[in-house]
């Protein structure tokens, strides 16, 4: 545009400004802000070389009257936006204007200052200032003319303190500590002033929120002054005491993140270098700090945890009196604030009213208050490791008040039955909170005392309490087993109490609401039952010394339990099994384990090694029928008259799953040899170990990898097919397993008050399910338990083949991922190298293979079905299906590449090169180790020995390459990092086809378009590249007829990168900058985010330079000069 043009077009533009707009208080927002962008377009192009008078211009401007001040002030806000936060110019342009700006900060200041101020006390003179208008009764009057003026200096004052927020970010620290911080003064005072108080609040934020050298920081102190505590203070109580309304609560919020911020300032500043003193006033900001921990808004309650968590944690702070005497009362607000209280559907709290402006539903709710309770867990036991005692003394008088309160069920009715606690009664809400709580604080007094200052007399007597206190309410009972188990430490101070919480716990794990019932359990009841189990589990892994006297009346109990079919289910059978193998251990005697486990799991040999089970486990029809999936029911709900064969195929797997998990040999070699647990060394001088369970479960292993083989037979059309009416689609996945896969949330009240399972379908789903994935977990937990007796089984590995293997075309992702992860990678990791050859290699050959083929076909699937649902086509299929089906590929896809990565390439070699990156200071290679694999990623041996099978080397090389351009980042992510890299490394030094070489090469570069928009891939994608061209194109020449078609490649560019990379002796470029280099030549197939694809690019022609670089010569211009050296100050200058 020719310079009068743009001369004429600058002058309409502020006549418009002057005179063009109506009144501040009529002029619609939109128009103001098309305005201000117009100037701010102008300022991108012209100032200052072009344009060096505008600030003035400007200033001029602003003294017409609020209606241009106003617009004056978005002017000065947009370009900070622009240029420094979005950051939407050209490098240069960007660096003279931002240069230029801070230049004349100091002016910008104090105008936007002096505007702020002149106009805040227009308006309080006006309105009458807030201490005038407290006294009285109705606020002073303004005359009708003036009402007006006041909201339009207010406009303009909040105008001012919205462009203030976009600069305190970024400006030089002494602009807003200047004068004696009469900024932060300033917007103290402000806080006070209704119509401005959000505002100063957002600015206060931005500045005590200010990172940086702490010397700078020092000056924040002052908000710690009385004067600035006495105007933070009062504007909490003020907006704290109007009730809720959104816009004080909005403030409130504000003012909260303030302290939290201050706070954080104080943690930096005190015991810094910078001899800062824990401030006077420490004590009333702790009160003020207090006030938002206990108020009603849980929001505000949470907001304060982290800052709580600091002041505990600091190594000054935490031993100052003041915060010392605040610890009984942040665990007094605890106590409270651990309720969970304040649904935003309920009205029984005053915290409900709050969250409804907070949360959308119940289950948002629900969720944040987890994790905000878990945050106050850890907390409280930060504050008890200060003061351990007065949390443990809380503890137990919150406990004995408990037991005596009398149950308040409220007025929900629970399913369970009549009487009973829902989880929102109140009685089972503050149970709930008292267990959390004593549960924190007495584990902490347990870390923190030492032993004989324990207060054992205490403690015993709450467990006394605790022991003899009886309830039938499923959800009450749960909360007294956790109290019997925070306070079981205490119990390996006086033994003789260990029969009393063994009784407690077995009458527990029998617990019914109605004896004999028929009614399918809720789940609060199973969840007892189960939480009695794993508490005794927990109690034999964590005290087995304690528990060994008494392992005979144990196993009594478990005997007489077993012996009656119907009265536990076959997980909680199993559990109490699993406790008698973890006492086993504690023999050390191989002969007397291996005898007691033989008589434990003689009731399952029996039953599994029976010649009908054999008959049922070996062949689909007959398990079909056995199990009852065959039939038709009539009643769904109470008929189910195969649910005892069921349960015995169950009773039998989770039995030979705890034996296998739990029977180990002792832990020290000594005691080991002494038991007779060792039978020979290793080559390399490890220890040969047997496990006293081996014989056993070998003798039951023909069965188990033939009902493997059934189960998967079961997925074939014509097993399908055999399914009764009832169970069609008995092999589907759970709801449960679905929701939780699209990330959907369970109503509340079905967590507790449902029956487990609610009609027999998903009874026999649950059935399957668990059937499946616990097989699989004997498998996987059998190579690290009975180590060389499981690895040289004859044929394994073909067996292996001819059942976990066989059908894998017709079972479904759901089913293949467990597989996958708990049966072949933990065989994978404990393998011996030994048995490479024999078992893995012949194993994993054909599952790679095969997995390769199934995972790309999906993908197809996939990527074909985003091209039809561009054509819009209609289908059967419903979304939520289609989403379901996506979701389980893309878990699989993560779970195969993790499968190739662990067994491929070992990790350590990350590790090491780290460690040893640091060592050496060189920050480049750190740097690069963020997004890029460590050169030394190597092959594992196994990777090398899969690597030698032709067809599986293939089958690894292409999963991988071809996995990148899979619509899934993770997966992207992890693969290039980790995995691409060392596979094509490995095949390097052979013949490699150049259609091969090209074809790796462009599924790198179709990652990229895949997935350039995400920084993360990208860099690695990038990384990855660009090893591939240095490494591969001396040798292929194709790669460089790659690179030239990808679009918008220069041309010349290329042929300047090639000639360098193909001539050794010009590759002095820093491995950095030729990868900057190489990342701009294929800039053009990096993909974009959706929201850039089509933007139309704005061209800003660059000015002359404002700065001329002048190169001093070193030797004669400053160091010469100047003896004393103060001329080096002047190499930094810019």
């Amino acid at each position: 545009m020719p310079r009068l043009e743009k001369v004429y077009l600058k002058n309409n533009v502020m006549g418009l400004i002057s005179n063009g707009t109506q009144n501040i208080l009529e002029e619609e927002s939109h128009i103001k802000d098309v305005l201000s962008r117009i100037v701010v377009e102008m300022i991108k192009r012209e100032w200052p070389q072009h344009w060096p008078d505008m600030l003035k211009e400007l200033d001029t401007l602003s003294k017409q009257g609020e209606t241009q001040t106003e617009l004056v002030m978005f002017i000065l806000l947009r370009l900070a936006e622009d240029v420094v936060t979005f950051q939407t110019l050209p490098t240069q342009r960007r660096r003279d204007i931002q240069q230029t700006l801070t230049q004349n900060m100091e002016k910008i200041f104090s105008f936007l200052l002096t505007t702020l101020q002149q106009n805040v006390n227009k308006y309080r003179r006006m309105v009458g200032a807030p201490q005038e208008r407290d006294a009285l009764t109705t606020p002073q009057k303004t005359d009708l003319a003036q009402e007006p003026k006041a909201q339009a200096n207010c406009r303009v004052g909040i105008a001012a303190l919205n462009t203030l927020a976009g600069y305190i970010d970024w400006v030089a620290m002494s602009h807003i500590t200047a004068d004696n911080c009469k900024l932060l003064e300033m917007l103290c005072l402000l806080l006070n002033e209704p119509e401005l108080q959000v505002g100063a609040a957002e600015c206060l934020l931005i500045a005590v929120s200010r990172k940086g050298k702490l010397e700078d920081r020092k000056p924040l102190m002052v908000l710690f002054g009385d004067v600035a505590m006495h105007y933070i203070l009062s504007a909490a109580q003020t907006a704290d005491g109007e009730g809720l309304v959104e816009k004080h609560y909005v403030f409130l919020k504000r003012l909260c993140q303030v302290l939290c911020a201050l706070g954080s300032q104080l943690c930096a500043l005190v015991g810094s270098d910078s001899d800062v003193d824990t401030p006077a006033n420490l004590g009333k900001y702790l009160d003020s700090f207090l006030a938002f921990t206990t108020h009603p808004s849980q929001f505000l309650r949470s907001s304060t945890q982290i800052t709580w968590g600091a002041l505990f944690r600091h190594e000054i702070l935490s031993r100052d009196p003041l915060l010392l005497a605040m610890i009984p009362k942040y665990l007094r607000a605890s106590m409270t604030n651990l309720v969970k209280v304040g649904f935003p559907s309920k009205t029984d709290s005053p915290s409900c009213e709050y969250s409804r402006f907070d949360f959308d539903s119940d289950e948002d709710f629900n969720a944040f208050f987890n994790s905000f309770r878990a945050q106050q867990g850890e907390v409280m036991r930060m504050a008890c490791r200060l003061d351990p005692r007065t949390g443990f003394q809380m503890a137990g008088e919150w406990l004995k008040y408990q037991l005596a309160a009398p149950v308040d069920i409220g007025p929900m009715i629970s399913k369970t039955g009549e009487g009973l606690c829902s989880i929102f009664s109140p009685s089972f809400v503050q149970w709930d909170a008292m267990t959390f709580f004593s549960e924190s604080v007495i584990s902490q007094m347990f870390r923190t005392l030492d032993k004989e200052e324990i207060p054992v007399n205490d403690g015993i007597e709450l467990l006394q309490l605790v022991l003899n206190f009886e309830t039938k309410d499923p959800l009450i009972l749960s909360c007294v087993l956790t109290n019997v188990s925070a306070l079981f430490p205490f119990v390996t101070y006086r033994p003789e109490y260990l029969p009393q919480v063994l009784s407690k716990l077995f009458t527990a794990v029998t617990f019914e609401v109605v004896e004999e019932s028929k009614a399918p359990r809720t789940r609060a009841v199973k969840n007892v039952r189960r939480h009695a189990c794993s508490s005794i589990i927990k109690m034999c892994r964590d005290y087995p010394q304690l528990v060994l006297p008494n392992f005979e009346m144990l196993y009594n109990h478990v005997k007489q339990l077993l012996s009656n079919e119907l009265l536990l289910t076959q997980m909680e059978k199993c559990a109490l099994m699993e406790a008698l193998v973890l006492i086993s251990n504690q023999f050390k005697d191989y002969q007397r384990q291996k005898v007691f486990l033989e008589e434990l799991m003689s009731p399952v040999a029996n039953l599994w090694l029976s010649e009908e089970m054999q008959r049922v486990l070996s062949d689909p029809e007959a398990f079909i029928s056995y199990v009852g999936a065959d039939n038709k029911i009539a009643d769904p709900v109470l008929e189910d008259p195969s649910g005892l064969n069921r349960s015995r195929i169950s009773f039998c797997v989770y039995t030979i799953l705890g034996v296998v998990k739990r029977a180990r040999w002792p832990t020290t070699l000594e005691e080991a040899k002494a038991g007779g647990f060792v039978i020979g060394c290793m080559p390399s001088g490890n220890p040969i170990y047997r496990n006293p369970c081996t014989e056993q479960v070998l003798k039951l292993l023909d069965n188990l990898l033939a009902l493997i083989r059934t189960h998967n037979n079961l997925y074939m059309p014509e097993m399908v097919a055999k399914l009764g009416e009832t169970f069609a689609k008995a092999l589907d996945m759970l709801e449960v397993e679905k929701n939780a896969i699209l990330g959907l949330p369970q109503p509340l009240l079905e967590l507790y008050d449902s029956p487990v399972y609610k009609t027999i379908l998903e009874r026999m789903q649950g059935f399957f399910c668990t059937l499946y994935d616990n097989c699989f977990h004997i498998l996987g937990n059998a190579g690290p338990s009975m180590q060389q007796d499981f690895y040289t089984v004859d044929g394994l590995a073909s067996q292996f083949l001819n059942s976990a293997f066989v059908n894998l075309n017709n079972i479904p992702d759901y089913r293949l991922r467990p597989m996958l992860r708990v049966f072949v990678k933990p065989l994978v990791l404990s393998c011996p190298s030994e048995h490479y050859e024999t078992l893995l290699c012949p194993m994993l050959g054909p599952l790679f293979t095969y997995l390769h083929v199934r995972l790309s076909q999906k993908w197809q699937v996939i990527s074909q079905r985003s091209i039809l649902c561009e054509e819009d086509t209609a289908d059967d299929n419903p979304e939520s299906q289609e989403m379901l089906e996506e979701q389980l590929v893309r878990l699989l896809t993560r779970e195969v590449m993790d499968l190739i990565t662990v067994c491929c390439v070992s990790k350590k070699g990350a590790a090491e090169h780290n460690s040893s990156a640091a060592a050496d200071g060189d920050d480049d290679e750190m740097m690069s180790t963020d997004v890029t694999p460590p050169s030394s990623a190597e092959l594992t041996e196994l990777g090398k020995c899969l690597m030698k099978q032709e067809d599986v080397c293939t089958a690894l090389l292409i999963t991988a390459y071809r996995s990148l351009s899979w619509k899934d980042t993770l997966s992207c992510q992890r693969t290039t990092t980790q995995l691409c890299w060392p596979l094509l490394k490995q095949v390097l030094t052979g013949n490699l086809l150049p259609d091969a070489v090209t074809w790796f090469f462009t599924g790198v570069l179709k990652g990229l378009q895949t997935h350039g928009q995400h920084d993360g891939c990208m860099a690695a994608l990038v990384h990855l590249a660009f090893q591939i061209y240095e490494a591969l194109r001396p040798r292929y020449a194709e790669l460089k007829a790659v690179m030239e078609q990808i679009p918008e490649i220069q041309k010349e560019s290329l042929e300047q990168f090639d000639s360098k990379l193909l001539n050794p002796t010009l590759l002095k470029v820093a491995d950095k900058r030729r990868k900057d280099n190489f990342k701009r030549l294929i800039a053009g197939c990096i993909g974009k985010p959706l929201g850039e694809q089509f933007r139309k690019e704005v061209h800003i022609r660059n000015l002359p330079s404002l700065f001329k670089k002048v190169k001093p010569s070193l030797e004669t211009d400053v160091l010469e000069n100047n003896e004393d050296g103060e001329g080096l100050t002047a190499l930094f200058e810019p």
